[in-house]
């Protein structure tokens, strides 16, 4: 498999948590955000929409969007498994997961940013209000859910797909400068899932490519 993103990308993060948890072997083509390589001919060639990451399975197919890769690497290599058996168990992790992946990280990412401070002339200092202040909201709903289930995790003891979307999201709050302490079940979750090798690996200074 080959897996096109960018190293700070929280989206091609998720999918390096996964496609190392279920023990995957892939390539990574770096996309450069920052150069714009998102949109150039041959890269749109692959995904329409000029985003990261899109992965290309070993039969060739193009997948988008790192919630649809995630299902699909869930649903192909179901070991180990990152959703609960029970409906209502998986269900509750979906939501954790769809708070980060549609409330959050949408309106907190590098398209959206530039978009507020250079079109809404905000500036730097209104780009990054606008990323606290959503960044904040979104973990204040997500501590009061998690802080009430037990575990080292965010479901229990082992880790589901609400492990691999909120990792990547508070490593952009932290590099953003977001004030976390008043998440700290959040924060131990963090700790907690940084010292399993699958995390340590998928971390962006790991994934950085050579200059």
């Amino acid at each position: 498999m080959e897996l096109y993103g960018y190293y700070r990308s929280s989206a091609a993060y998720r999918v390096r948590i996964a496609l190392n948890l279920k023990r995957l072997t892939y390539e990574q083509v770096a996309i450069n955000l920052l150069q714009n390589e998102q949109q150039s001919e041959v890269y749109r060639l692959i995904n329409p929409q000029g985003l990261v990451p899109s992965l290309k399975t070993d039969d060739d197919n193009i997948l988008t969007q790192s919630p649809a890769i995630l299902e699909w690497l869930e649903e192909s290599y179901p070991e180990p498994p990152l959703l609960p058996q029970n409906a209502l168990d998986k269900a509750k992790v979906r939501s954790w997961c769809f708070q980060v992946a549609c409330d959050i990280h949408p309106i907190c990412n590098l398209r959206i940013l530039n978009y507020v401070k250079d079109n809404l002339n905000a500036g730097e200092e209104g780009k990054t209000a606008w990323l606290h202040h959503w960044m904040s909201e979104g973990f204040r709903a997500l501590e009061l859910q998690l802080k009430t289930e037990r575990g080292v995790y965010c479901f229990g003891d082992w880790v589901t797909l609400a492990d691999v979307y909120l990792i990547p999201q508070v490593f952009n709050a932290l590099r953003f400068g977001v004030d976390m302490e008043a998440y700290p079940r959040i924060m131990s979750i963090y700790q907690a899932c940084n010292e399993l090798a699958a995390f340590e690996r998928a971390q962006p200074e790991r994934n950085k490519p050579a200059s």
